[in-house]
């Protein structure tokens, strides 16, 4: 389970502290769903959900994926892509001599991004799992077409065997082209925001096909939404999101998401959506930032550590490393760095750690740790629990409705009249 330490924020708190009667209460009208956008809180039967349902066929599907391509193309966008890429690159950053390599289309509209998928894709065989709720978000449906003539151009009338679509169950211009077209389909739940999506076959198609053990994931996902609904300050979920909301009211508006390990990248990109889109409505809301230290030590470190004071640190740390890195000794000495010979990497990666939790509260940034044993499948599921769960709570203390996104329509309105379609305004 994921554990919280708030010893680095502890001192940034007023006499009141953190509101876990708040807490409590935004926790049993999530648990009771009775709060706003109750309708779109199914995420949190929705690991059981999938093993008792999907799942099987979900591992099927990645295990033929596999026998005969050597990439699968996600289109998709938003949640649609970023919480199965963030678990890719967290747990198998580089393939394996036996995984296809997963690209990501359809999140964008640059010509020079999709012209270099297709020169890696070369001639190999692929296939393409297009996901989209209705099939007509631009981006995606733009990337979906032009990897449907390519497709047409390679397997001629064996084209349809090579589209996996992950969709409405009932209805949508992407469902309706699926079942004329006898593609394999997997749900969209209609209860679930894309930003909380991950665990349904919207993530788990693409981490099965690249190698992941999405049976591990889902079981240890359910393990883990269980311990948190621990009604009780001990509660990790409660922890965070109490000490970011005190920390909030209290004039750090901005929270810096970091972690030591490269490969959290796009995990934090993932974390940036939810949290973002969740709560940033109605003139309030933390901002959501990123950073990958330690090298954005020597980019960003000056502005985290004597910048503005307005920012909190929120630091992933996965406990155990998965390789042993010895620093070696050299008879020279020429680097002078024999004083850490013999360390292992992992050893110097956790003091450096330390020393800068240490430094930037000396700075006035408080520290929030999230602990998490190993950057595994388990860890991956442990991660996304505690943040979903949090980030509904935290939405909740905080006044507003968690799973709705009003504000992200604006411009697609503007878009879809500038470039002419038919009917908008």
């Amino acid at each position: 389970m994921v554990k919280v330490d708030l010893s680095g924020a502890t001192g940034f708190f007023t006499a009141s502290g953190p509101d876990y009667a708040l807490a409590e209460k935004a926790h049993k009208t999530l648990a009771e769903k009775s709060g706003l956008g109750a309708d779109f809180t199914g995420w949190m039967e929705l690991p059981l959900r999938i093993k008792e349902g999907e799942l099987d066929a979900i591992v099927k599907a990645a295990e033929k994926i596999r026998s005969r391509s050597k990439a699968l193309v996600v289109i998709g966008i938003g949640g649609s892509y970023l919480g199965a890429r963030g678990a890719i690159e967290l747990l198998k950053p580089l393939p394996g001599k036996d995984d296809p390599k997963v690209f990501f289309a359809g999140n964008g509209l640059s010509p020079d991004y999709l012209s270099d998928i297709l020169e890696q894709l070369g001639d190999q065989d692929f296939d393409v799992n297009v996901i989209s709720k209705s099939g007509t978000t631009l981006e995606p449906a733009v990337s979906f077409r032009i990897f449907r003539e390519l497709l047409e151009k390679k397997y001629g009338d064996q084209a349809d065997e090579h589209i996996f679509a992950t969709t409405d169950a009932h209805r949508g211009v992407l469902k309706s082209l699926a079942d004329a077209k006898g593609w394999p389909c997997f749900v969209v739940p209609d209860d679930v925001g894309g930003r909380f999506s991950v665990l349904s076959a919207v993530g788990l198609l693409p981490m099965a096909v690249a190698g992941i053990d999405v049976v591990r994931v889902i079981n240890a996902a359910v393990e883990e939404l269980k311990a948190l609904d621990l009604r009780s300050p001990e509660n990790p979920a409660w922890q965070y999101a109490a000490a970011r909301q005190h920390l909030y009211n209290n004039g750090k508006l901005i929270e810096i998401l970091a972690c030591y390990e490269p490969s959290f990248r796009f995990m934090a990109e993932w974390w940036k959506q939810l949290y973002g889109e969740s709560e940033g409505k109605d003139g309030i809301g933390i901002y959501p930032a990123s950073v990958e230290f330690t090298a954005d030590l020597h980019s960003m470190g000056q502005f985290i550590q004597a910048g503005p004071r307005i920012l909190m640190e929120s630091v992933v740390r996965f406990t155990q490393a998965r390789n042993r890195f010895p620093v070696p000794f050299e008879e020279a000495n020429s680097d002078g760095l024999n004083y850490i010979a013999g360390l292992d990497l992992a050893e110097v990666n956790r003091i450096a750690a330390d020393a800068v939790k240490d430094a930037h509260i000396s700075g006035g940034v408080p520290n929030i740790v999230i602990e998490v044993p190993q950057r595994n499948e388990e860890g991956f599921a442990a991660l996304v629990c505690f943040f979903e769960v949090a980030c509904a709570i935290s939405g909740y203390m905080s006044g507003v409705n968690p799973f709705d996104q009003p504000g992200v329509e604006a411009y697609k309105k503007n878009m879809f009249r500038m470039l002419g379609k038919p009917g908008a305004v």
